[in-house]
């Protein structure tokens, strides 16, 4: 084998034959052109992890739905997906505040220390083997919803299921269960669910007063009895674990630690959404973890990892482990020989203190947005600015798109440029210049002209949103439509979704001083809808690319030959890898030029610019000149009266 795609068999040294084969097949490859990244805050999610998002319902189950601190960049990014499906999304919390204003995971135990754990390579470097102080759990992300989340745990079957001990009485139409000669501080934990009396009517512990008294969570309206453990069915109360229905049978002795004269290894785990702020209905169960165990080693019949530290780390939406819970006497110990703990009553953690932090320092969202500044590790074709300031915008520029030089940062002015700005005519459109002339020429970045109202259906409220998620929609949409080299502004491409109206609809004076400082205006025309009415970059000098769709045709043009280029490394510089280079080039080439991105073009890749020189220097030259496509942004119609009698002949080409 002496190169890819080239195989020889080895020189005869007598007469015969020899074969070889020669891969002429390759091709240029597809480039997908749509995929946008944002650094924002969320309420819940990984942070500082770049997670692909292809829907809105998706964002909210990943990222949590909007409230009034997150809802600038929440929005940005749910207005893009109504374009395009391919949103790469990094989250940021405050890392730089004071304690109660950082992002930090709700834990199972109070404590005064934020713990701040940001993704599961976080967890994994630096918290897998527990941490003190802070209870069993810990929400999985950083966020205030995490304080509605409780896990209680089963571990046994005594946990499961059991009699109260003594003599229990209670009263038609009451919430209050008495006893004589009870332990109810022993034999009952709040949520368990009791059945009571002949029709065995299921009522729910809420409070446990002390070991005579306890209270229900609802009115008993079942017959006026007293039942002890000595008799019947009907004349005991029975215990049981609040998420029995939610599991097959008690837990009790695995076929793993069985086999190696272990017991009582298993637990059940259940998951739940105490206070309703995930599911709208509390003490809804989230997850269900069945048959765990707690030996170390356990393994399940089909040999995974059925530990349940490792389970629910794995597997679980909600939590890190953090500790064993306080009442378990071996987990973690190998299951040879090792009798587990049932704890006789289930042990329940409600989940506290989780932040979702305030609004980010511009050190934290630049942090986030270092995750796109690789064009190796992240495909993407727009960078979304949000409601991002002069120092965002700036880094976005200059250390995002320029840095990679195959996407676009997409912009637009600060809120108070546009939103409730009053003051003379005009200022809108100073204020969003001033704001524009801050910031770094670039064919690489895209500003439009302002923010939007739209209707907020988490929160049922509106809401004002900077459209610069629009605008990259848009251009994705158009890429989905037509191609990355048509111009997505103006009424075939360029409409806007969801708009309830904007901040500020350029007048055409207005528009004109807007597009002569490279701002892209958003326009509302009656009863044509709300339109991205310019199509020009942030480059200051008048250039071809001073037009997306020129600038975003080189991206793809440059992406795709590039890719392609790389099968000509390592090969020998000669008339055969130059011929194929150009073979794979100009097909290509004629494609876009079919498909109107180019006019014309040629590509050279021979010995005028493969010189001696470059050969010897181990380089390797092409040279691809084209002429991109030009969208009009002007149109003149001269409308021309003639005499009757006269042929129109006569007259075309002389006005």
């Amino acid at each position: 084998m002496t190169s890819e795609g080239e195989i020889h068999m080895a020189f005869n040294k007598s007469p015969g034959i020899n074969v070889s084969e020669i891969d002429l097949t390759a091709v240029t490859p597809a480039v997908g052109t749509t995929e946008a990244g944002i650094a924002g805050h969320f309420v819940w999610g990984p942070v500082d992890q770049r997670t692909l998002i292809t829907s809105e319902d998706e964002l909210v189950k990943t990222y949590g739905k909007p409230n009034a601190n997150t809802a600038d960049d929440f929005f940005t990014a749910a207005n893009f997906l109504s374009y395009g499906n391919r949103l790469y999304v990094s989250r940021v919390v405050n890392t730089s505040g004071a304690d109660n204003t950082k992002g930090q995971n709700a834990r199972s135990s109070s404590n005064s220390e934020v713990t701040l754990i940001k993704n599961s390579d976080d967890y994994e470097d630096n918290y897998s083997t527990g941490i003190s102080g802070v209870g069993s759990w810990v929400a999985k992300y950083p966020g205030e919803l995490g304080n509605s989340l409780r896990v209680s745990v089963c571990s046994g079957a005594n946990a499961f299921s059991s009699t109260l001990t003594g003599n229990v009485a209670i009263t038609s139409n009451t919430t209050t269960l008495t006893g004589d000669g009870t332990i109810f501080d022993d034999e009952v934990t709040v949520g368990d669910v009791l059945i009571i009396g002949p029709a065995r009517t299921e009522v729910r512990v809420s409070a446990v007063t002390d070991n005579t008294t306890l209270t229900l969570a609802a009115t008993y309206t079942g017959n006026t009895v007293t039942m002890d453990d000595a008799g019947g069915l009907s004349d005991s109360v029975t215990r049981k674990w609040q998420f029995f229905r939610n599991f097959n049978k008690a837990p009790g002795t695995s076929a793993y630690a069985s086999a190696r004269g272990g017991s009582g290894d298993e637990m059940h785990i259940a998951i739940i959404d105490e206070d309703g702020e995930w599911t709208g209905t509390a003490n809804t169960v989230l997850e269900t973890f069945e048959a765990v165990s707690q030996a170390s080693d356990a393994k399940t019949e089909t040999g995974s990892a059925n530990y349940y530290k490792e389970v629910i780390n794995q597997r679980s939406e909600y939590v890190w482990w953090t500790a064993h819970p306080t009442g378990l006497t071996s987990p973690g110990s190998t299951a040879d020989s090792t009798t587990f703990t049932d704890t006789g009553l289930p042990l329940n953690e409600s989940l506290v203190e989780g932040l979702t932090g305030t609004v980010p320092s511009n050190g934290d969202y630049l942090d986030g947005y270092d995750l796109f500044d690789n064009s190796e590790e992240v495909d993407i074709s727009f960078v979304l600015g949000s409601a991002a300031n002069q120092t965002r915008a700036t880094d976005l520029i200059n250390n995002v798109a320029e840095a990679r030089q195959d996407c676009i940062a997409v912009l637009s002015p600060e809120k108070a440029d546009v939103v409730d700005n009053a003051g003379y005519p005009g200022k809108q459109t100073d204020d969003s210049v001033t704001f524009r002339n801050l910031l770094p020429s670039s064919s690489y970045a895209v500003m439009d002209s302002g923010w939007k109202y739209q209707y907020d259906r988490y929160n049922d409220l509106y809401r004002w949103v900077p459209l610069n998620g629009d605008t990259a929609g848009i251009m994705a949409r158009s890429d989905a439509q037509r191609d990355p080299w048509y111009s997505p502004a103006g009424f075939n491409r360029g409409q806007v979704k969801n708009s309830i109206k904007l901040a500020y609809s350029p007048r055409k004076a207005d528009r004109e001083v807007l597009y002569n400082a490279g701002i892209n205006p958003v326009v509302t025309f009656p009863g044509q809808g709300t339109v991205l009415f310019g199509d020009k970059t942030m480059l200051a000098q008048a250039s071809a690319f001073d037009r997306i769709n020129v600038r975003r045709l080189f991206i793809v043009l440059e992406k795709v030959i590039s890719q392609a280029a790389r099968q000509s490394l390592f090969e020998f510089n000669d008339e055969f890898t130059r011929a194929q280079f150009v073979n794979l080039v100009e097909p290509f080439l004629r494609e876009v030029q079919g498909r109107r991105g180019v006019t014309d073009f040629r590509v050279i890749c021979d010995e005028t610019n493969n010189t001696a020189e470059v050969v010897d220097r181990n380089e390797f030259v092409g040279d691809i000149f084209v002429k991109p496509n030009r969208s009009i942004n002007f149109i003149q119609l001269n409308f021309v009266a003639v005499r009757t009698g006269v042929e129109f002949t006569e007259v075309v080409g002389q006005v």
